[in-house]
């Protein structure tokens, strides 16, 4: 069958073309064939900043030339069409997973190996009429998800897998973890952290008054300009990203109780300064995370289904809700994300 894929070819252009599906034989995008596919029509498309890097131009002219043309979007969540391996029932909600992996290694993570392919960079993402995916790159949500929520599930995955991975590094002493970035992924984090360590003190730092305002179920936020002399943390999480890393990473240190770990989430172009004396001085463990693996989009919506009250909070993140029938909507619905200084632009893809 033939499928509609919607492609970003030069920053703030989309183009349609055609794609070949055949999912009973298991020909598809990114996929050599073999076992049967699930074809799932995209239904709720959350807008990423990594996509609106490549929308806007931002990335490196060498970046854009080598991934471009591609379609954009890697959070999302759709509706089985028809299912020939019988995992999923025709009408049922799921999430799509991004990351296509090709191989399993005993010690790297699926989403860190560089074989393993990811919609939205460098492969095509999930702006199509239909897409047809292994059974495995699917989780069934629960009923009566808010589907506005769902579509960013896998941001949601990213925060899961990076307080995962802290679980398994971090000693034990958790008295004060802080989160650096007052952002969609700092509210996130955050969250997260407060279902995951009740009893632990969870504080924010950021740079504005209203975003931390947002923030009701951290124990406390501070402005980092305004940061209390005496204020020491046992663990850290740098989400800002971008010119804010440094900065962050630079308070963080300063910060952060000696042996303690630093969880780096933020992603900037352009390195950023990093005091390693003061790292090797307080004996510090430093991390990347980035993207996710199934079982943290397992983990994840297990808790939506356990805490409901996380999704509430969630719903806090839901900007912007385009309707997108033609590209004119596309280019609207990404035009009100560059203007949209917080929140989620999600478009409801009915193209």
């Amino acid at each position: 069958m033939l499928s509609d894929v919607y492609r970003l070819v030069a920053p703030g252009v989309f183009e349609p073309a055609q794609v070949e599906l055949d999912p009973w034989s298991g020909v598809a995008q990114g996929e050599a064939g073999g076992e049967p596919l699930v074809l799932v029509r995209p239904t709720h498309l959350s807008i990423c900043q990594a996509d609106m890097r490549y929308y806007l131009g931002s990335r490196p002219a060498e970046v854009l030339a080598r991934k471009l043309p591609m379609a954009l979007i890697h959070e999302g969540v759709g509706r089985v069409v028809a299912d020939p391996s019988g995992a999923f029932a025709p009408g049922q909600r799921v999430v799509m997973l991004p990351n296509n992996a090709h191989e399993v290694d005993p010690c790297i993570g699926e989403n860190y190996l560089p074989s393993s392919r990811f919609c939205g960079s460098g492969y095509d993402g999930f702006m199509q009429e239909y897409v047809a995916l292994r059974p495995e790159r699917l989780i069934a949500l629960p009923e009566g998800m808010d589907l506005n929520v769902a579509a960013f599930t896998e941001l949601v995955s990213v925060a899961m897998h990076a307080i995962k991975r802290f679980e398994g590094i971090s000693h034990e002493r958790r008295d004060m973890l802080g989160v650096w970035g007052d952002g969609n992924l700092g509210y996130i984090v955050a969250l997260l952290l407060r279902a995951r360590f009740p009893q632990t003190r969870i504080v924010v730092f950021g740079r504005n008054d209203y975003k931390l305002a947002d923030f009701t179920f951290a124990d406390e936020t501070y402005l980092t300009t305004e940061v209390p002399a005496d204020l020491h943390v046992d663990h850290a999480f740098e989400c800002c990203g971008g010119d804010g890393s440094e900065s962050a990473i630079e308070q963080i240190i300063d910060l952060i109780q000696p042996e303690g770990t630093i969880a780096l989430l933020g992603v900037s172009e352009n390195p950023p300064a990093v005091n390693t004396r003061m790292v090797l001085e307080k004996g510090l463990r430093v991390f990347g995370s980035s993207r996710s693996d199934r079982e943290s989009f397992e983990e994840v919506v297990r808790l939506y289904q356990q805490r409901p009250e996380v999704v509430d909070y969630l719903q806090a993140l839901v900007g912007n809700v385009v309707r997108v029938t033609s590209v004119s909507d596309m280019t609207r619905a990404f035009q009100t994300c560059a203007q949209r200084g917080a929140g989620k632009t999600i478009m409801q893809w009915d193209v």
